[in-house]
């Protein structure tokens, strides 16, 4: 199968060993993309690797530019303010949602269910058009900066994220009422693609699919980050560890990503959005224009670059699919080192093997919806 077969949203190549329609044997290959992402990130400046990030993950882009500026912001020793904190919690919430709608669109379209697939499709809309509205962009969003982000808030944002985050879920509601209690997807998905807790920790799998499995493990409260140690929110868990529970997991995700949006937008305080430090925020271009400081400043950073002291430094976050970490080596000069991405979908799909083993031919499908890999993380 692959590697762009047709019920795989992804490049993967999956080699299959058949008695009929039984799985005796598989090798799952990963990395047809070649992207290089971590060698492009270590050939410029720290700031000239944030497009990249979003790259990674497309269904859940912003989450990619707030783990790489994070880990970029403790190298360098510096916080971004309360505000810009904030935000970029809300932004990371309404990529998760984005993620999961497509996650499990997508299988239910690969599962011959068309309808839940446009009908997720339409609530994945409503939150891009609030990533448009954050900075302009839907998908390649590249809106969080070092120490800060693009822009503030358009006025009048708070109640149209409301509104668009609850249209979303009441879009989303009718797939709950096609897919949730529907025979024919339970049995495509109950029972398949199953895998006990340790095999998931041993594989190093994290995420929705280790939550199914009962490990209630959540990068936002074992290494609480931004401002969730301020907001309240489940971390939901299954038992069985198979497809239908990661479907669940992710189910009963958006709703805690809902309420976590709204506490934030509850609670945003006022202030800046970025430091107001000239080795890390490019100053505005009018003042570039027309002041000779600003226009050093600008000029230092891009042909120097950011020089934070020499060390090493590793920043996890919770993306969608799992623990996504970034480690970035610093000789203090104005380029990374090294630059190195834990992502999820690449430990996850590790286990994919495992999941398959003595399955049918059919249950490769829905097991691969829910493991959920997306190539722009799996490249090396």
């Amino acid at each position: 199968m692959g590697p762009s077969h047709p019920s795989t949203h992804g490049t993967v190549k999956i080699t299959l060993k058949l008695d009929g329609e039984r799985i005796v044997d598989s090798q799952v290959e990963v990395g047809y993309l070649h992207r290089g992402f971590e060698k492009e990130c270590e050939s410029g400046e720290y700031y000239k690797a944030i497009p990249y990030t979003d790259r990674l993950n497309y269904a859940s882009p912003m989450i990619n530019n707030v783990g790489y500026c994070l880990a970029a912001e403790k190298l360098f020793g510096v916080a971004a303010p309360i505000r810009a904190q904030y935000l970029r919690t809300i932004a990371c919430e309404l990529s998760r949602m984005s993620d999961h709608f497509t996650c499990i669109g997508a299988a239910a379209l690969e599962l011959a269910a068309l309808t839940p697939f446009l009908y997720c499709v339409q609530a994945r809309e409503q939150i891009w058009d609030l990533h448009e509205s954050l900075c302009g962009a839907r998908v390649t969003t590249n809106y969080v900066r070092i120490g800060g982000l693009q822009s503030d808030l358009q006025p009048g944002f708070e109640e149209i994220c409301r509104a668009k985050v609850a249209a979303a879920l009441r879009l989303f509601g009718d797939v709950d009422e096609l897919l949730t209690k529907n025979p024919i997807f339970r049995d495509r998905m109950e029972g398949t693609g199953a895998l006990p807790a340790e095999t998931l920790l041993a594989y190093g799998v994290t995420g929705p699919l280790l939550r199914a499995a009962g490990v209630p493990y959540d990068v936002r409260r074992a290494e609480p980050y931004l401002v969730y140690d301020r907001l309240d929110f489940d971390v939901p868990v299954g038992a069985s560890g198979d497809n239908y529970d990661r479907y669940l997991v992710r189910f009963a995700e958006l709703r805690q990503s809902a309420r976590i949006i709204e506490q934030a937008l509850r609670d945003l305080p006022d202030g800046p959005v970025d430091v107001e430090d000239p080795r890390f925020r490019w100053p505005a271009k009018g003042k570039v224009f027309n002041r000779m400081e600003e226009l050093i400043d600008q000029f230092k950073l891009v042909t120097e670059g950011m020089r934070p002291p020499a060390g090493e430094v590793y920043q996890a976050v919770e993306g969608a699919n799992g623990e996504l970490g970034f480690y970035l080596v610093s000789n203090g000069t104005g380029k990374p080192w090294k630059c190195r991405c834990r992502a999820p979908s690449f430990s996850n799909t590790q286990a994919l093997r495992d999941m398959i083993q003595g399955a049918l031919l059919a249950d490769v499908i829905p097991t691969f919806d829910m493991v959920n890999m997306i190539g722009g993380e799996c490249d090396r």
